[in-house]
């Protein structure tokens, strides 16, 4: 019956494990099976009896055991054990057979190797319950795990450091600077192992640590990075949340104070003294003063100036950027015998200056330098500058020009010995009395020749030559009017024989080489030899000069056939062709604009000369008779058309005019030209039949355009053959 009942009822296997508390260790039931007789239950057999099968909970096993026994793990048991040995108990899985060892009879679990959870937290192994003799299954295989339980063998430690954090000096309190971070390798979710709290261990004085989040912040607001620039402040973490026998680990903050521009510059001296010879150029350096900053970086960063008006003038104060220098140099010539010694204010200030710590004072620093000038042997100095003189050009060899001066700038006052540099006046025009100055003419001048003279004045001291001066001398030649006029070019005139009286002749220009202030003013008269001649007179009209002819009578002789035949043989031609309007060297157009019939002009005058005209008759009213030629800017041609008809009138009914041709040339363009237009612009195109063989007729001078367009048209006529 009672093996009749086992067999009937599901083998039921029993686990029991050790679980260790605090001190001392307990045995308990880990397992039981489901509740018997619920309504509805599946499990519920026939006969009230409920299948049981494999119920497991997890195994404990505490790590770092350090006994000498192996550590008694927990127990597996099927409820179809007797106890006669009939069940072999197997496990398998991690660890098996190595790490745990089961009693095969008993089914008891040891570990016999120190576990470490902060290596591995758990294990998973298979539990069997075999038949000893057949070695069959007596129950399903069940899977099982053994955790490692956790004890607090780890302290916090600070896995990222070393940490290096920084704040600005004169940060208030509470001025974070950082954060830590510690990590505790104990199991988080059990107990208090793995729970930590941040402390200070060192430097608390200045700095605080948050406990929970590990932030670093400052505790006085007087932190100064020209006292102290950094800080080693000793950060501790502790596992336990803090209580006594919690594990620590600490680690060592590095913080540096950074520099804020709450020191102003200062002088290390209130004055300093420099030296420099008065010949120093401008731009010479004198020397360097250095303003002392407590500040780093930019904040040291400065700019210098001068402060007293006699500095600025004289000095001039730069910064050199490498080395925050102020750099003095000459901005004036100096003057040992005018002031031996400057003094002069400088100043630093900071470039950037920060305006929260305005209130600190201020942040700039003044100095003295004093700059003492050396004497040094000077040459001599022209007073005045003036470099300008003149002479009349008929002054005497010997005469005083002008007088140089030149003194020595030095305190010694030495005597000045006055020369001409002689490469300036190698004909020696002038001289100098070496001990005076006085400047004088060496040979006769001439404003024609040369009317300007610049010489080289040298000054030296007596007794040391090599101290020499040198002044640039202007000599202006004054003019005297010592030329007489001149002929512009020479002239040569030439009259036809029937030449009517009173007609112009030749206009006469002269020129003066001596140039009067006022301006020339030239008379003319006819000379002595000339005055017996009554055919020609002359009429002086200021600058112009008019040679008229006026004949009393005019008689033609008859003309032999042998002075006709003469005549017929002389050919006179005029073909001197002008360079158009544009032209105002080759003529003269006011000669032109003056080709008047003088014989209308005069009227009553019988063809005579000035003197035996009619009573009353003056060369004034003459005068006032010529046209006059005004610029105007509508300039009137019709008096050339005129004249130019008058003489073509006079020309045709003159009738001592020869009975052969006579080929007579008037140079005047009227208002329109009957010739057509030369261009080819708008007139030739490639199919052109136009006839360009009248060009042949046109003369000489249109011979070369002719041959151009004949041959032209012969190359189109072979084209279109």
């Amino acid at each position: 019956m009672a093996k009749g009942l086992r067999g009937f009822l599901w083998p039921m296997l029993l686990l029991f494990c050790a679980i260790q508390e605090p001190g001392s260790w307990a045995t308990r039931t880990a397992v039981e099976g489901p509740g018997l007789g619920e309504p509805g239950d599946p499990a519920l057999l026939a006969g009230g009896r409920v299948k049981r099968g494999w119920v497991w909970n997890q195994f404990f096993v505490v790590e770092e055991y350090t006994g000498t026994e192996p550590l008694y793990v927990g127990k597996i048991h099927s409820d179809s054990d007797e106890g006669d040995g009939s069940i072999k108990y197997t496990i398998s899985g991690e660890g098996a057979g190595t790490i745990f060892l089961i009693d095969e009879i008993t089914g008891d679990i040891h570990a016999t190797e120190r576990l470490d959870r902060e290596q591995k937290t758990f294990y998973t192994l298979r539990a069997q319950a075999r038949d000893r003799q057949t070695d069959q299954l007596l129950e399903p295989e069940s899977e099982f795990i053994i955790k490692v339980q956790d004890i607090n063998d780890s302290e916090p430690r600070f896995l990222e450091g070393p940490y290096i954090g920084s704040v600005a000096e004169l940060s208030p309190v509470g001025t974070s600077v950082m954060q830590v971070m510690a990590s505790d390798a104990d199991d988080p979710t059990y107990g208090s192992s793995a729970r930590v709290v941040y402390s200070v261990l060192e430097g608390e004085q200045h700095f605080t640590v948050d406990s929970k989040t590990g932030v670093i912040r400052t505790a006085v607001a007087d932190l100064d990075r020209e006292t102290q620039d950094r800080y080693e402040v000793v950060i501790r973490a502790t596992d336990m949340a803090g209580q006594l026998g919690g594990l620590s680990g600490s680690t060592t903050v590095t913080i540096v104070v950074t520099d804020v521009n709450d020191n102003p510059p200062r002088f290390p001296q209130k004055m300093y003294q420099f030296s420099i010879v008065e010949t120093a150029p401008v731009g010479t350096a004198i020397g360097r003063v250095k303003a002392e900053d407590s500040d780093v970086g930019e904040n040291t960063d400065m700019t210098y100036q001068v402060k007293d008006e006699e500095g600025v003038e004289m000095f001039k104060v730069t910064t050199d950027s490498n080395t925050q220098e102020a750099v003095i140099t000459v901005q004036k010539p100096l003057d040992y015998e005018s002031k031996k010694v400057h003094t002069v204010v400088v100043e630093a200030l900071n470039k950037f200056v920060d305006p929260r710590f305005v209130d600190l004072g201020t942040f700039r620093d003044q100095t003295i330098v004093r700059v003492s000038v050396l004497d040094v042997d000077e040459p001599p100095e022209f007073r005045p500058p003036s470099n300008l003189m003149e002479v009349q050009e008929d002054a005497h060899v010997g005469s005083i020009v002008g007088v140089v001066t030149a003194l020595d700038p030095d305190t010694a006052n030495h005597p000045v010995r006055y020369a001409i540099d002689r490469s300036t006046d190698a004909e020696r025009i002038f001289d100098i009395d070496a001990k005076t100055g006085a400047i004088v003419t060496g040979k006769v001048l001439d404003r024609e020749t040369a009317g300007w003279h610049n010489i080289t004045v040298l000054a030296m001291e007596a007794d040391n030559h090599s101290q020499v001066s040198r002044a640039s001398l202007r000599i202006r030649i004054l003019d005297v009017n010592d030329n007489p006029p001149e002929l512009a070019t020479p002239y040569e005139a030439s009259v036809c024989e029937d030449a009517k009286p009173g007609q112009l002749i030749q206009t006469i220009s002269v020129v003066d080489r001596d140039e009067p202030q006022s301006g020339h003013r030239f008379y003319f008269t006819l000379a002595p030899e000339a005055t017996n001649n009554h055919h020609f007179s002359l009429l002086d009209i200021q600058v112009l000069v008019l040679l008229i002819l006026t004949l009393k009578r005019h008689h033609k002789s008859h003309l032999t056939s042998e002075d006709d035949e003469d005549m017929r043989d002389n050919v006179i031609k005029y073909n001197d062709e002008g360079g158009g309007e544009q032209d105002t060297e080759a003529y003269d157009m006011s000669a032109l604009r003056s080709l008047y019939d003088f014989s209308e002009i005069k009227a009553g005058d019988g063809g005579g000369g000035p003197g035996e005209g009619a009573p009353g008759r003056n060369p004034a009213s003459e005068l006032h008779a010529l046209p006059q030629w005004v610029q105007s800017p509508d300039l009137d041609f019709s008096v050339f058309r005129d004249y130019i008809c008058r003489k073509v009138e006079q020309a045709d009914e003159d009738l001592s005019v020869p009975p052969y041709d006579s080929f007579q040339t008037y140079a005047f363009e009227g208002s329109d030209s009957p010739v057509p237009s030369l261009s080819s612009i708008n007139t030739w195109s490639s199919g052109s039949e136009q006839d360009f063989s009248y060009l042949g007729g046109w003369g000489p001078r249109f011979r070369q355009l002719a041959a151009l367009y004949a041959g032209r048209r012969g190359e189109e006529d072979s084209e279109e053959s």
